[in-house]
């Protein structure tokens, strides 16, 4: 039994703590509130993880320290720095492995499918920021100073992002769907179980040190091909996508903050945005869990 440490009970997070749980391993996740999945093997711990000496503490004895924190978009610039410098101290001091649950967001604008080599070549800030948070931990590692690895992951079917509730609350309750971006582009859906697993992998596998994998992504769907499948599984209503013009979102950002941010990423849905996965599925022997799973877990969440 190995001591793992999960800071963050976002999706991935609460994923992690529990498939490692469930293997008989011993784990802590570390929320501001102490909020986590309960289970035996699970300590919930309610500190500040931006206190390096406190997350060093916890840390401690741990064989992998996993950044699963997800600071709301309108805060990254603000929260992401000191959480990032935190968990690179608490890894360099105990010597667990820092394996980060990211994003794509460090590509930026891109023309063709994205492999861990598509460059990082993002230029607005925030997504410039998950760039540079993972130069900084790669540095680390190539330094020695620290073990490092990242899993990068495309927006999640399951839980609370873009398809959880902008699109399948509504299908499943029979609504219209209305959606911030265009719902006809091949778009990759990641499993937030797909993500969990990887990570896991991730840490505890020397050949994955030092650089950045991609989550076991299924093949693309747009968002419209996905609604449809959501509400064949959940015995919903055949769905209806309205799309919202960008000019209606652009004037409704000017008066809420979360909205704005929305425009940060609309890139991501105007053209293809699709992840290529084959070199952590062949290197890990890990495959993606299959769509229809994942969907019936959408459904459950929702309907609890």
């Amino acid at each position: 039994m190995s001591l793992h440490v999960i800071v963050g009970a976002s999706g991935v997070g609460v994923a992690t703590a529990r498939l490692l749980a469930d293997r008989g391993e011993q784990v802590k996740i570390v929320t501001r509130s102490g909020s986590g999945p309960e289970h035996p093997a699970i300590e919930r711990i309610a500190a500040d993880a931006t206190d390096g000496k406190r997350l060093t503490a916890i840390t401690e004895g741990a064989a992998a320290l996993y950044n699963a924190a997800n600071p709301r978009y309108d805060r990254w610039l603000t929260d992401w720095p000191p959480l990032a410098s935190a968990l690179m101290t608490a890894a360099e001091r105990t010597g667990a492995v820092l394996a980060s649950a990211a994003t794509l967001y460090g590509y930026g604008l891109v023309t063709g499918p994205m492999s861990e080599t598509t460059p990082l070549t993002a230029t607005h800030p925030k997504l410039r920021l998950r760039a540079q948070m993972w130069r900084d931990a790669l540095a680390a590692h190539r330094a020695g100073r620290i073990r490092a690895t990242e899993v990068r992951s495309s927006d999640f079917v399951q839980g609370t992002g873009a398809f959880g509730l902008m699109v399948a609350k509504p299908v499943l309750a029979g609504k219209r769907t209305v959606v911030t971006f265009a719902p006809d582009q091949p778009h990759s859906f990641t499993s937030v179980n797909d993500a969990a697993a990887a990570l896991i992998a991730v840490a505890a596998d020397p050949r994955a040190w030092g650089r950045a994998w991609h989550a076991p992504t299924n093949a693309p769907l747009t968002l419209r091909q996905l609604a449809a499948r959501f509400a064949e599984v959940a015995g919903a209503p055949a769905p209806k996508l309205t799309a919202v013009p960008y000019a209606a979102l652009w004037t409704a950002g000017v008066f809420v903050p979360i909205v704005r941010e929305l425009r940060t990423t609309r890139y991501q849905w105007d053209r293809p945005f699709i992840m290529d996965s084959a070199a952590t599925e062949e290197t890990f022997d890990l495959k993606p869990q299959p769509l229809d799973d994942a969907l019936r877990e959408v459904a459950r969440d929702l309907q609890r």
